[in-house]
C-alpha cells in the first residue's frame, strides 16, 4: 500500500530513497510530515456540516459552506495576520447564498472570481457550477452566472477549484463518460476572458471505478488533492494526491496522504494554507462539533537529512555542505517549498525544528510500519528530552484515543487482536506544555497455525 505521510513524499523502498515531486520547480526539497490534526472549534464549525472550501492569496480570508441555520450556504471567515485565529463566520448572503443549495466556493488568484456549485433555478440540471465575480476585493460579489452547457451537463457537477493562472478549472461529476461513480474532470480555456472548452476526464490513474470528488490544485499546478473510496485507504473516503511534473505531462499514480490525516470515518476536501504551514481539511472524526467539521494539521519539516532516525550534527554537516547551493534535500526555507537555495534561512528552520525534535518521542519499538507483531508485545520508545511524563495514545484507529498519563517509558497494551493494525502517539509533557508525537502504527501476527 502506498501513503503519504509528508507533504512533500519520500517512498523508502529496500536501500534507497525515491523522491516523488509534489511541487516547486521540478525538484523536490525536502521531507515533510503532517503533525496531528485539530478541529478549528465552534467560531468556526457548527453541529452541522461544515465544509473546507478556498483560501485568499494574502491567507487571510477562508471562504467555506456551513448547512448551519439550514440549507447550504457559503461563508468567509477572517484574520488579522496569519498568525491571528479566524474570526467569526459571514454569510455572503444574496445574490450569491439563496434558499437553493450553494457549495465548494473556490476563490481566483486575484481575489475578483468565486466559483461554487448550485441547484438553483437557471442551471442545466442537478448540480452546476456558477461563477460571481467583484470589481476589486473591496466590492460585493455580483449576480452569479451559470458557467454554460459546455461545462455543466445534466448530472451532478459540482466541488470546482480553480488554478492560479485561472485557465484550468477541475470538478467532479457524475456524467457519463467516466471510469465509475463520480470523476475528475477539467475544462480548459487559452485567457481568462476566453470561454471554457468541453470538460475532459482525468482517466485513470487519478479515476478508478469507485468515487473521486472534492479536488484542488495547488498554486504550482503540479499537485491535485482530491478524496476517494478506493481500495488502499483507511475506510471511508481518504484524501489522496496526485501530481505530475510540468503542466503539460499527465497525472502519475495517486498516494494515500496517510494515517496521521486519514482516519476510519470520512475525510475530503484537502488544501494548504498560502504560507505553507498548515493542511486545512474537512472530515467526520470524532472529536468534531457534528457531522463534517474543517480541522487542520501542521506541516513539519524532516531534518534527518541522513535517515539515520537521530538529528544531530551529522544532519548539520549535510546542510553545510551545500551552502549557497541549490539542493533540495536540505532546501527547507521557506517551509514547505524553500527557495532554490541553501541559506541562513534554512539554518534558522534547522535549528528550531531539531530543538523541538529532541523533545518529541521517537525511536518506537515495535518500529513504525512493523508488521508481524507479537499479540503480547509492549510498547517503547525513546523519550524526548525534559519529559517529565508521557500522554499516551492506542488504539485501531487514527488518530488513537488517550489512554492515559504516565512516567513510564513503556506501555503494555494487553493481548492484541492478531491480523489488526493498531496506532499509537506518545506525547511529552514537560513544565513548559505538551509536545505533540507522531502517530505510528504497526500490524500483528496473523496467529498460530490451524
Amino acid at each position: 500500500m502506498k501513503w503519504l505521510n509528508g507533504y512533500r513524499i519520500r517512498l523508502v523502498l529496500v536501500g534507497f530513497v525515491a523522491a516523488i515531486v509534489l511541487g516547486g520547480g521540478g525538484s523536490a526539497n525536502a521531507d515533510f510530515t503532517f503533525g496531528t490534526p485539530t478541529n478549528l472549534g465552534p467560531t468556526i464549525n457548527s453541529s452541522y456540516a461544515d465544509g473546507l472550501g478556498c483560501f485568499s492569496s494574502d491567507g487571510l480570508e477562508m471562504y467555506f459552506d456551513s448547512r448551519r441555520y439550514g440549507g447550504c450556504d457559503v461563508y468567509v471567515t477572517r484574520r488579522a495576520t496569519i498568525y491571528d485565529d479566524w474570526g467569526a463566520p459571514v454569510n455572503l448572503g444574496p445574490p450569491v447564498n439563496t434558499s437553493a443549495w450553494e457549495e465548494g466556493p473556490s476563490l481566483s488568484a486575484d481575489g475578483l472570481f468565486l466559483f461554487f456549485h448550485s441547484n438553483r433555478s437557471g442551471g442545466s440540471g442537478q448540480m452546476d457550477i456558477w461563477v460571481t465575480t467583484r470589481a476589486t476585493t473591496n466590492d460585493d460579489w455580483g449576480e452569479p452566472g451559470n458557467l454554460g452547457q459546455t461545462v455543466n451537463s445534466s448530472y451532478h457537477d459540482f466541488f470546482s477549484s480553480i488554478s492560479t493562472d485561472g485557465l484550468e478549472l477541475y470538478f467532479c461529476s457524475y456524467r457519463p463518460g467516466g471510469y465509475g461513480d463520480r470523476d475528475l474532470w477539467v475544462t480548459t480555456r487559452a485567457t481568462t476572458d476566453a470561454n471554457w472548452g468541453p470538460p475532459v476526464n482525468l482517466e485513470s490513474p487519478v479515476n478508478s471505478s469507485y468515487l473521486e470528488q472534492t479536488p484542488t490544485i495547488l498554486a504550482d499546478g503540479l499537485v491535485l488533492f482530491f478524496s476517494s473510496n478506493r481500495p488502499g485507504g483507511f475506510g471511508g473516503t481518504d484524501l489522496w494526491v496526485a501530481t505530475r511534473a510540468t503542466v503539460s505531462e499527465p497525472w502519475a499514480e495517486a498516494v494515500n496522504l496517510g494515517p496521521t490525516v486519514n482516519t476510519s470515518a470520512g475525510d475530503a476536501a484537502a488544501n494548504i494554507s498560502r504560507d505553507g504551514s498548515t493542511l486545512y481539511f474537512c472530515s467526520t472524526r470524532s472529536g468534531g462539533l457534528g457531522g463534517w467539521d474543517i480541522w487542520q494539521a501542521p506541516i513539519l519539516p524532516v531534518v534527518d537529512f541522513n535517515g539515520d532516525g537521530r538529528v544531530d550534527f551529522k544532519d548539520f554537516s549535510i546542510l553545510a555542505l551545500y551552502w549557497l547551493q541549490d539542493e533540495s534535500l536540505v532546501d527547507i526555507a521557506p517551509p514547505p517549498f524553500g527557495d532554490d537555495m541553501v541559506d541562513f534561512k534554512d539554518i534558522v528552520v534547522f535549528a528550531e525544528n531539531w530543538l523541538e525534535g529532541t523533545r518529541r518521542a521517537s525511536n518506537p519499538h515495535p518500529a513504525d510500519g512493523a508488521t508481524g507483531v507479537s499479540t503480547t508485545a509492549d510498547l517503547s520508545w525513546t523519550a524526548g528530552v525534559d519529559a517529565e511524563s508521557h500522554d499516551v495514545y492506542f488504539g485501531t484507529s487514527s488518530p488513537p484515543p488517550s489512554i492515559r498519563n504516565q512516567t513510564a517509558k513503556t506501555f503494555e497494551p494487553g493481548t492484541m487482536t492478531i491480523r489488526t493494525t493498531y496506532y499509537w502517539r506518545i506525547d511529552e509533557v514537560n513544565a513548559w506544555g505538551k509536545t505533540t508525537g507522531t502517530v505510528w502504527s504497526f500490524t500483528t501476527e496473523s496467529g498460530p497455525p490451524p
